[in-house]
């Protein structure tokens, strides 16, 4: 059997990691998915969510056989759908049981737009969060009342904040998809995290010091040409950047070394940068300048100074070799 899964997020705002959890573990589950916006309340969707969906979704690495497809774009198939099994009220809705398949003004509501968009596109398997369970019986039920025969239902656990909540904005530095990428976890750090939490049975703390040595992890996997494009830097600076344990960092690296901020350097300084420029003038290997300046006791931290106004970052053998010569001269001598 072939198995159809489905992740169906609603565009009211930024992906959450426990919908990516979801989406995640649809695409493991699923021989093909299909994404599915669920916007049946259109009073409640964000302009430029779904976009936002699309691209976050496309950040983790996750791809999709079929969608995405607006629930929206399907109104009169659910019209018919509840005609055939609803019973209308004096408000102008038409309801199975009390839940309200039509709203008065004829708009699906997400029970019914669900049930049928499952059936419809052929789904076998739903894997959705805990807090979703509830929803089971009540969408079986209206499956078999259309004659249906409904998916099975996988439901885990969710994704927690430090105070056992729900992950939200309110309770975790990140919370959405947006939140981490701005932090500087790269998505292929994000997707082996909910790749190990799998289909958790019971709800599960967010892990992020695991996220940051994922992160760690992901960048090291990266080419040079992977680096520098997510760090915006030149390819000849993805050396340096090996050391940084978010792209947050990389960036910063990056800056240090390509905008450096004037530094004041104390007069004791000056053997060390005298000697650098001699030994770089003359094309000694960055590694190796590194080494006769430590042999000699010379001041490593002056010289970074000089070369990034910084007085830590990446390897100082790196920032060396990123550096065209000339620049590398020029810097060492205004400081000198």
């Amino acid at each position: 059997m072939t198995v159809r899964t489905r992740f169906a997020p609603s565009p009211t705002g930024p992906l959450h990691l426990g919908g990516a959890l979801s989406a995640v573990a649809n695409r493991r589950r699923g021989d093909r998915l299909l994404l599915r916006i669920d916007d049946t309340d259109a009073a409640r969707e964000v302009p430029g969510a779904v976009d936002a969906i699309v691209a976050d979704l496309r950040w983790l690495g996750l791809e999709w056989d079929e969608g995405p497809v607006r629930q929206s774009s399907r109104a009169d198939r659910h019209r018919e759908a509840a005609e055939a099994v609803g019973e209308r009220h004096a408000d102008g809705s038409l309801r199975f049981g009390r839940t309200t398949l039509l709203r008065p003004d004829g708009s699906p509501t997400y029970h019914l737009a669900s049930v049928v968009d499952d059936h419809d596109f052929g789904i076998t398997h739903v894997v959705r969060g805990s807090d979703h369970r509830p929803n089971s019986e009540l969408q079986q039920e209206l499956a078999r009342a259309l004659g249906f025969d409904p998916p099975e239902y996988v439901h885990h656990g969710l994704v927690l904040g430090e105070d056992g909540k729900k992950l939200s904005k309110r309770n975790a530095p990140v919370a959405t998809l947006r939140d981490l990428r701005e932090a500087g976890i790269p998505g292929a750090a994000v997707r082996a995290y909910l790749e190990e939490l799998g289909e958790p049975a019971h709800d599960v703390h967010l892990d992020l010091p695991r996220l940051r040595r994922l992160a760690v992890d992901a960048i090291a996997a990266m080419t040079d040409e992977e680096l520098a494009a997510q760090a915006g830097a030149p390819l000849g600076l993805a050396r340096a950047l090996r050391g940084a344990r978010d792209l947050v960092e990389a960036r910063e690296m990056a800056r240090s070394i390509l905008e450096p901020e004037p530094a004041e350097l104390p007069p004791e300084a000056a053997p060390t940068l005298a000697r650098f420029i001699e030994l770089e003038a003359n094309g000694v290997e960055p590694r190796a300048i590194v080494r006769e300046l430590k042999a000699v006791g010379g001041d490593l931290k002056a010289l970074r100074l000089a070369l990034t106004g910084r007085d830590r970052g990446p390897e100082l053998w790196t920032v060396i070799a990123a550096l065209p010569r000339d620049e590398a001269l020029r810097r060492a001598g205004a400081a000198l």
